[in-house]
């Protein structure tokens, strides 16, 4: 397994553990990580030239950084970390049906 898809699955925990009612350092935090994953995977994707998923994996990386939030309510951000966790673990599948 590769540093990337360790990646991907760590921040769908992470992101699943959204859900569940946590201090709010701990989204802080997630914000952190999210945007340093999220930044990861996009030059990961820039050097595989996979234009769509840089622009994907950027634009995350934009709605999670934690310098300029985007307040959006505990229930939208609830729905976006699920469809992102989920979104994160299709990635993983879709490239081992492609192997």
């Amino acid at each position: 397994m590769k540093l990337i898809d360790i990646l991907k699955i760590f921040l769908a925990l992470l992101l699943f553990l959204c859900l569940l009612k946590m201090p709010y350092g701990y989204y802080l935090f997630i914000r952190f990580i999210a945007l340093l994953v999220f930044g990861i995977l996009a030059y990961q994707a820039y050097k595989q030239e996979r234009q769509l998923e840089m622009v994907v994996y950027g634009a995350l990386a934009l709605l999670f950084q934690p310098f300029l939030k985007i307040s959006l309510g505990r229930d939208l951000w609830n729905i976006i970390d699920v469809i992102v966790g989920i979104g994160l673990i299709v990635s993983l599948l879709k490239k081992e049906i492609r192997k």
